[in-house]
């Protein structure tokens, strides 16, 4: 299981250099991001807020910081490196709701988009990750495309995207000093950790 934001689709006034990754494709967060994918991840965060002029990098994060709750389009991508198989995150969801995968603990799916409609459903004592959810699990470009895994292993991968996504507040860290922002970017780091529920306690059961 890895963090990931849907790459959106910038402009050319993004005022640091970015990875140039398609648009739609996703970036993966974790400690050994260099600062063009970091670059990318800031950029996707401010994709649609209105940056003051001249735009640069204290700018964008003024922009930023004045923003009450951080979102960006992403998730938990599910991948099984034996078949190369992947679920990714659906329309709509949002980084900010990792957590919620939790809830396939207690018997439940967290809601993971929608078009397609990932679903996670219960096997016994197995998950079963569905990449299009309904009527089109057995039909259309998405049929029986889903990852099996045991439900007990959904605990410590949990706690690895949460390592993972403490990784990735470090390597923002450097990234934002190395660019000057000063207080700008401990505050970024602040407000990036808050929104995104990064390192606050992770509860899931470990046994």
């Amino acid at each position: 299981m890895q963090a990931v934001v849907e790459v959106p689709m910038l402009d050319s006034r993004v005022p640091w250099p970015v990875e140039p990754l398609t648009p739609g494709s996703w970036l993966v967060l974790d400690a050994d991001c260099p600062d063009e994918r970091i670059g990318l991840f800031v950029a996707a965060l401010a994709s649609g807020i209105e940056v003051a002029s001249p735009g640069g990098h204290k700018e964008v994060a003024d922009a930023l910081l004045a923003e009450e709750l951080l979102i960006v389009a992403g998730g938990v991508r599910v991948c099984d490196a034996r078949t190369g198989t992947n679920v990714v995150p659906g329309c709509c969801s949002g980084l900010e709701d990792w957590r919620d995968w939790a809830q396939a603990l207690a018997g439940g799916s967290p809601w993971l988009g929608h078009d397609p409609a990932p679903e996670v459903e219960v096997l016994g004592e197995d998950l079963r990750v569905w990449q299009d959810s309904g009527p089109n699990r057995r039909r259309g470009p998405w049929a029986d495309h889903h990852i099996d895994f045991p439900r007990r292993a959904l605990a410590p991968l949990l706690m690895r995207v949460q390592r993972d996504l403490v990784g990735f507040l470090n390597a923002l860290a450097g990234w934002a000093a190395r660019s000057g922002l000063g207080r700008r970017g401990t505050a970024l780091v602040n407000a990036v950790d808050r929104s995104f529920a990064v390192t606050a306690p992770l509860d899931v059961p470990t046994g």
